[in-house]
């Protein structure tokens, strides 16, 4: 009896036959679904009738839904409900948030020029985006993670569009930019100093107002999208090809911001001649800041167009639930310590997982990773310029483009192949940690390989050279310029036919100024007595031309080179540092992950970062702009050395701290995920993967009575009983009992 019921319980449970006309309703029910006629549904949904599925619950899943708005769902769209129409739009979207990101940066140096934003104003008003991603992100890491991904990077995008619209309202309503006539500083007798005083400028708290309020919004999108957008990418394609999808979602960044510093450069040039033909106040500064305020709601189009078709998207795109499935199969990469483990959904959950993922080394390395990426970032932008205007004497409009074209070449290039080696190489964790360790070393070679770069250093009076003995080094007046009542507000530099460049037209002491051939040319210059003299179309002597001194630097190109290297090996890390993070805890975790690690980046990176890189930059300063009012403004000339060995050392920490952090990671790997396993006596290994374990137990005349022994691989392994010198496998044995 007991062997009946046995029997009848190890019966396999066939599925029920469907026949005749329920074989019918289930294809029409199933063809409804299909063609998904809009009507039918929506009749079913206001009267609440039951949905009658017959579904495989291994490979569907509720969330897996149709393209469509609500009831209105459209046959024809449903080609588009896939990860790579939702690729198209996030890069989009992400675009705008980069040319946000570089009108920004544009609109922040004529807030500082226009408006004499004090040393609070300037910091908060470039660092309050951080500030407030840093605070939203775990809100949107723990609230988006369990709703509608696609719907939260939609709503992103509105804010981005809102966000562009708060920066243009200053633009377009208030005066920021004032026309002055511009009269270029030479050489005058008895020219009367300005005297420093407090000026009112009109409207300056609602510009600082809009553009906080702009930055906050711009802040709090950029959370969505990089974090809940990051891991619906993820969810969506095989890990073996996830490399390749976040490097094209991940370069959107800086070719939006490229694009946006296009258009702000064309901004900078400013319609003076219409403007002034303009009839009223209001029209005139509206024409003259009309490329300010275009390019800001432009942007907002841009932004608004992705809305509605990212609405569209369900929770989970078809074949979602299979996707997660076929993952578990795959070798475990997680921290075995959240294995199984949800995230309760209250306050105390919330914290426990914090806590949990504040615990996970392999998280931890790769959020401090992000880390230094931003502040090698940061430093670059910063350094770079000041490096090429001591070393090449370039002037800072000329060393700023340079610099931008360097850093987001490279960027742009290491972000892209960093993730199509990891896609084409299969990379798992392991190998990906080893990939960054050895691209950061790779990049501080080429980093120092650019300080081997040398040019011949041309004569600056007052920085490198004493006026020919007649000044003081670190001062730029001397004696044939003493009565010019020269100001260092305005860096213009002049080369002198003696092939000395000068501060500017006053400095060299010249009187007088012509325009020949898109080329200013300067005479009479008191400074300037020696070199080869030129004379110009009406027979004057040419004493000076605008700009700097023509280096012959021929390798300059090699430093270019070098430069572009090492940006690219440090962006070879940006995608595989979030492979790692996503990887590295459950599927359901991912987006808290993410939240984290931006919380903490962004912090870092908002607060201590700019304000120690900014100390560091003052340090190396050799010769300060000052106001009439005693005031530091702005830096003009570097102390080379110190210079060269505060860059080097801020690169090289930054660098060296990421490959450390990956071979700490490394170190920890095995303990993080593998499960612990109690250790059998050591075997004695016969070949390749082959394993021959052997004991006996011998009587009292040492000869063997019983033993047993395990031979075979690891895989497939088989026991063998000796008994009187016979040997019997334990199979056989036991089919005997």
């Amino acid at each position: 009896m007991a062997q009946d019921e046995k029997k009848t319980s190890d019966k396999v449970k066939e599925a029920p036959v469907v026949e005749g006309h329920e074989l019918r309703k289930t294809e029409e029910s199933r063809k409804i679904e299909t063609y998904l006629v809009t009507v039918p549904i929506a009749v079913k949904k206001f009267g609440d009738i039951p949905d009658k599925k017959i579904s495989d619950p291994n490979y569907n899943d509720s969330s897996e839904g149709p393209f469509g708005l609500g009831p209105f769902v459209f046959p024809c769209l449903q080609r588009f409900n896939n990860v790579h129409s939702f690729l198209i739009l996030y890069f989009l979207t992400v675009n705008t948030h980069g040319m946000i990101f570089a009108l920004v940066d544009k609109s922040l140096n004529v807030y500082k020029s226009q408006l004499s934003l004090s040393i609070l104003d300037k910091f908060l008003l470039d660092g309050i985006d951080y500030f407030a991603g840093c605070m939203v992100a775990m809100f949107i890491g723990y609230f988006g993670g369990r709703g509608n991904r696609a719907k939260w990077v939609a709503a992103a995008s509105i804010l981005i569009g809102l966000s562009a619209i708060a920066f243009a309202i200053p633009f377009y309503n208030y005066e920021i930019i004032k026309l002055h006539e511009i009269k270029e500083e030479l050489c005058e007798e008895g020219k009367t100093a300005k005297v420093c005083e407090e000026t009112f400028i009109p409207h300056k708290s609602i510009c600082i107002f809009f553009f906080i309020c702009g930055q906050i919004l711009h802040g709090i999108a950029g959370m969505s999208i990089y974090i809940l957008g990051v891991t619906f990418i993820f969810d969506h394609v095989p890990t073996k090809s996830s490399g390749f999808y976040l490097a094209i979602a991940d370069v959107g960044l800086p070719i939006g911001y490229i694009v946006g510093f296009v258009a702000g450069k064309q901004a900078f040039t400013l319609p003076v001649q219409e403007a002034m033909q303009a009839v009223g106040h209001i029209q005139r500064f509206r024409i003259l800041q009309r490329r300010w305020w275009k390019s800001f709601f432009t942007v907002a189009v841009l932004a608004f167009s992705t809305t509605l078709p990212l609405f569209c998207f369900p929770s989970s795109l078809p074949g979602a639930q299979k996707l997660r499935l076929e993952k578990r199969n795959e070798p475990p990469t997680i921290d075995r310590r959240l294995k199984n483990k949800e995230i309760k959904p209250n306050l105390k959950g919330i914290l426990h997982a914090i806590w949990c993922l504040l615990r996970n080394p392999l998280l931890m390395t790769q959020i401090f990773c992000k880390v230094t990426e931003s502040l090698t970032f940061k430093t670059t932008l910063l350094f770079l310029p000041e490096y090429l205007q001591t070393r090449f004497l370039m002037v800072p409009s000329r060393s700023v483009s340079i610099t931008g074209s360097l850093l987001f070449i490279g960027s742009i290039t290491g972000r892209f192949i960093g993730g199509f080696i990891i896609d084409r190489l299969e990379m798992n964790n392991k190998n990906k940690l080893k990939f960054i360790a050895i691209s950061a070393v790779i990049s501080i070679v080429l980093f120092l390989l650019t300080f081997f770069v040398e040019c011949e250093t041309v004569k600056f009076e007052g920085i490198n050279d004493d006026y020919h003995s007649l000044g003081v080094l670190g001062n730029l007046t001397a004696p044939c310029n003493v009565d010019c009542g020269c100001t260092t507000s305005d860096y213009n530099a002049v080369c002198g036919r003696d092939e000395t460049q000068y501060f500017s037209p006053c400095f060299a002491g010249c009187e007088a100024t012509k325009t020949l051939q898109k080329e200013k040319t300067y005479y009479n210059c008191s400074c300037i007595k020696e070199g080869l003299t030129s004379t110009d179309d009406e027979g004057h002597y040419i004493d000076a031309v605008s700009g700097t001194c023509d280096t012959k630097c021929l390798t300059m190109p090699l430093f270019f080179a070098f430069y572009v290297s090492a940006t690219v090996f440090c962006n070879l890390s940006v995608v595989p540092a979030i492979l790692i993070i996503l990887q590295s805890v459950p599927a359901s975790w991912n987006s808290m992950g993410m939240g984290l690690t931006f919380t903490m980046s962004r912090l870092i990176v908002s607060l201590p970062g700019p304000l120690l890189i900014e100390a560091a930059s003052d340090f190396t300063c050799h010769f300060w702009d000052i106001n009439e009012c005693g005031k530091k403004v702005h830096c003009w000339i570097f102390d080379k050395e110190n210079l060269v060995y505060t860059f080097q050392i801020i690169f090289i920490s930054l660098q060296g701290s990421t490959g450390f952090l990956c071979l700490y990671g490394l170190y920890r790997y095995d303990y993080v995920v593998k499960e612990k396993i109690e250790k059998l006596p050591t075997p004695f290994y016969g070949g390749d993967s082959v394993c021959s374990w052997h004991r006996s137990y011998l009587n009292s005349s040492q000869e063997s009575v019983f033993s047993y022994q395990l031979v075979g691989s690891w895989h497939s392994a088989k026991i063998f009983i000796s008994m009187d010198k016979h040997h019997y496998p334990l199979s056989h044995l036991l089919a005997l009992e």
